[in-house]
């Protein structure tokens, strides 16, 4: 059993069945994220609510690589880790044990999060309808101190593909009725009340991020900006994440 006292995260171990407790916590912060204010507030605004016990959504975090969705979730809990606020992290394809994880915490004085990074599926896996109980619920009413915060690039975390519109029609009035594969996609994601999206910068963003990163940099400010774009075209990303690699090589060149 785990000490949720002293343990703010836990990471979930197929092979052993049971729950890691996180010793070293990724130090990330709200004020390292730049360029993603207004998803930082959506996502401050709907936790803040969930330890409060107020309504609140199971979060879908969704959007281009690199953008930041992971760091959000660890700056979140270290922004609210002394307020009672635990996260355990799962891998998508240990989905099929949140049942037994949530049976085992439903009852514990804590909120929990439960993060899956990079949930995503190819049309033909099912292991995603493991999610649905703890979204909803069944005949079991879901816990009311768990939610679920994910990350996809996909924003139905399941692929689509063009044979997936055959049977969509249009009605006469112009309502549009989805095909069963449709359905059962859009019907995933709707079950995240709050879907939060990620978008690739532009080069000012860029170039914001990286002033963040260097801000007791005393060198040619131009010269730094025409490295860390040259960086970026390297990798044909001007993302936050590739920013850090930069700031990371970098520094390690000194």
């Amino acid at each position: 059993m785990i000490d949720w006292e002293k343990s703010f995260a836990a990471i979930y171990r197929a092979k052993t069945d049971s729950l890691k407790p996180v010793k070293y916590l990724d130090d990330t912060t709200f004020d390292d994220l730049v360029g993603i204010e207004n998803q930082k507030q959506q996502i401050i605004e709907n936790t803040t609510r969930f330890l409060k016990g107020l309504p609140s959504n199971n979060v879908l975090l969704w959007g281009a690589r690199g953008t930041g969705k992971s760091s959000i979730i660890k700056a979140l809990l270290n922004k609210y880790k002394n307020k009672d606020l635990r996260v355990i992290e799962i891998s998508r394809d240990d989905l099929d044990e949140l049942v037994y994880i949530s049976d085992a915490i439903r009852e514990e004085p804590y909120k929990f999060i439960i993060f899956c990074d990079d949930l995503s599926f190819e049309g033909t896996e099912k292991a995603y309808k493991g999610l649905k109980p703890i979204l909803e619920g069944s005949i079991e009413a879901p816990a009311s101190n768990i939610k679920i915060y994910a990350t996809s690039n996909r924003r139905h975390i399941v692929a689509e593909y063009q044979g997936d519109n055959e049977g969509t029609k249009v009605s006469n009035n112009g309502e549009i009725h989805y095909s069963d594969s449709v359905e059962e996609k859009i019907s995933l994601s709707d079950r995240f009340g709050l879907s939060i999206g990620f978008y690739n910068g532009t080069q000012q963003d860029y170039l914001k991020v990286i002033n963040n990163y260097f801000k007791d940099y005393k060198g040619d400010i131009n010269e730094l900006h025409k490295k860390a774009l040259q960086f970026a075209q390297s990798r044909s990303s001007k993302s936050p994440r590739t920013a850090k690699q930069f700031y990371n090589s970098f520094i390690q060149s000194k």
